[in-house]
C-alpha cells in the first residue's frame, strides 16, 4: 500500500468516525467506480483543450455521490483546474429573487481551490498568478505590461458582464502595483459577490455593476475564461445537494430553478460555455420524481434522459446523468480492508485482525441492519473505525470479544455520507 502521510490518516479517520467524507487522502480508501472516473478524466481533458461538460451524479442516499464528487473534485485539482464547490440549501438555491443565488456564489467563490490551496480561499492567489502570466506574456511578445493586460482583458469585454470583470481585475493589478491593499481588498469582495449594493461597490471600485442572482451564472462562465487566460487548465464547479431543489414549497420557484438548471444545461451542450466542467450532485428522486424532481420539468427532463439502448450490459456513461450504482459485498469488504490499512498504518505492531475477522464484522452488521451494510454503509464504517479503535486501545481483548460488544443502528439520513 502506498505510503500514508500522518495528516492523511488522521483526517480520514477522523472523517469516517464523524460519518462525512474526508477531504483528503480518498485515494487511499476508493473501491471500484473505475468506469465512472474515467470518463470524469475524460471531460476534464477535453474541458482543458476549450470545451465545456456538465454531469448529473446520481445515487441513492450513501451510495457513494459525495465521496466521488469530492474525489472528481481532488483529480480535478491535481490536473491543474480552479475548483469551486458548494452546497444547495434552502438559503443558497440555483435562481432566487432575494438573494439566495447570489448566497450559492458567494459559497462557490469563498470555496475557490487551488492544488496547492486545497481547502479554499485561494481566490488571491489565482490573480497574482493571472498578473505574473500578463508579465511572462508581455516579455515574450516584447510589449509592455499594461498593454498586454489590455490585449487579455479584450477577450472577456464580449461576453455578458464581461466589461465589468475586466474593469474590476485591471483595478486589481492597478492597486496590486500601488500596493493599495485596501483596493485590492474590495475588488476580491466584489469578485466574490459580496457586494449586496451597486451604490456601495461604486464607492469603493467605480464599477456600476454587482454580481446578483440574475447574472451569476454569467460570471461563473468569465470565471472559467479568466483561470484560463491565467494559466490553468480550467474551472470545476461541484455544485452538492440538488435534492433541495425538490424541497422548495413554492412551485413556480421551483420550476424557475429547473428552468435555470436548462440553460446551464443548454449554453455547455450547444458550446456556449468554454473552460468549464459543471457537477451537480443529487438523489434518484431528484431526479425521477414526476411532481417535484427533474421529471416534473419535461424540458430539462428530455435532455437528461439516459441512452435508451443502454443496459447494465451495454453500458454508456457519455451522457449528461451519471449514475452510481450501490457497493456490492465484495466492494464492501474491500473498502474495510483498505480502512484498516489506513488505521494500522505507521504502527511499529500490527493490529490481529486478519480478513477472517473482517467478514465476521460484515456477518455481524448483516445481522443488525441486514443488506443496508454494503448498500449504504455509512453505519458499517463508522462501526468499523470503533472496532478497530477499542482494538488498538485495548490489546488485551480479542477482535472476537470486541465485536460482540459493536451495535449497529440503520442509517436514516445523508449526512452527505458516501462511502466508495
Amino acid at each position: 500500500m502506498t505510503k500514508i502521510k500522518v495528516r492523511e490518516r488522521r483526517a480520514i479517520v477522523q472523517s469516517l468516525r464523524a460519518g462525512v467524507v474526508p477531504k483528503v487522502g480518498l485515494q487511499h480508501i476508493q473501491v471500484g467506480r473505475d468506469k465512472e472516473l474515467t470518463e470524469i478524466i475524460r471531460d476534464l481533458d477535453s474541458v482543458k483543450e476549450g470545451a465545456a461538460a456538465i454531469r448529473y451524479i446520481v445515487a441513492n442516499y450513501g451510495s457513494g455521490k459525495t465521496f466521488f464528487l469530492t474525489l472528481s473534485r481532488l483529480i480535478a485539482l491535481n490536473k491543474g483546474f480552479i475548483v469551486m464547490h458548494g452546497d444547495l440549501s434552502p438559503k443558497k438555491k440555483i435562481y432566487s429573487s432575494s438573494g439566495e443565488s447570489r448566497s450559492l456564489f458567494c459559497e462557490l467563490t469563498q470555496h475557490i481551490s487551488t492544488r496547492s490551496k486545497t481547502s479554499g480561499g485561494a481566490l488571491e492567489s489565482i490573480l497574482q498568478r493571472y498578473i505574473n502570466a500578463i508579465s511572462s506574456r508581455a516579455q515574450s511578445n516584447s510589449l509592455s505590461v499594461k498593454d498586454e493586460l489590455t490585449k487579455s482583458l479584450t477577450k472577456f469585454r464580449n461576453y455578458a458582464g464581461g466589461y465589468d470583470f475586466a474593469e474590476v481585475i485591471k483595478i486589481y493589478f492597478d492597486s496590486y502595483e500601488d500596493g493599495d491593499e485596501k483596493r485590492q481588498q474590495a475588488v476580491m469582495r466584489w469578485l466574490r459577490g459580496e457586494y449586496a449594493t451597486k451604490t456601495d461597490a461604486r464607492r469603493d471600485l467605480g464599477v456600476r455593476c454587482i454580481i446578483h442572482d440574475d447574472n451569476w451564472y454569467d460570471y461563473l462562465k468569465l470565471y472559467a475564461r479568466f483561470v484560463s487566460e491565467a494559466g490553468y487548465s480550467g474551472l470545476v464547479v461541484c455544485i452538492d445537494e440538488a435534492v433541495n431543489i425538490m424541497l422548495i414549497q413554492h412551485g413556480s420557484s421551483r420550476a424557475k430553478n429547473y428552468e435555470f438548471l436548462l440553460r446551464i444545461l443548454n449554453d455547455i451542450l450547444q458550446g456556449v460555455a468554454d473552460h468549464l466542467s459543471i457537477m451537480i450532485g443529487g438523489t434518484e428522486e431528484f431526479l425521477e420524481d414526476e411532481h417535484r424532481g427533474v421529471a416534473s420539468h419535461e424540458a430539462l427532463y428530455t435532455r437528461l434522459r439516459p441512452n435508451e439502448y443502454a443496459s447494465e450490459v451495454l453500458v454508456d456513461l457519455s451522457g449528461p446523468v451519471m449514475k452510481l450504482p450501490q457497493l456490492t459485498k465484495e466492494e464492501c469488504f474491500v473498502l474495510i480492508q483498505k480502512i484498516r490499512e489506513v488505521m494500522q498504518s505507521g504502527e511499529k505492531k500490527k493490529l490481529d485482525l486478519p480478513d477472517e475477522a473482517l467478514q465476521k464484522f460484515l456477518d455481524h452488521c448483516y445481522d443488525y441492519i441486514g443488506e443496508a451494510y454494503f448498500q449504504t454503509p455509512r453505519k458499517t464504517i463508522k462501526a468499523f473505525v470503533d472496532f478497530v479503535s477499542l482494538l488498538k486501545q485495548n490489546p488485551s481483548q480479542s477482535w472476537k470479544d470486541i465485536l460482540q460488544k459493536i451495535q449497529v443502528e440503520p442509517d436514516h439520513e445523508d449526512d452527505f455520507a458516501a462511502y466508495g
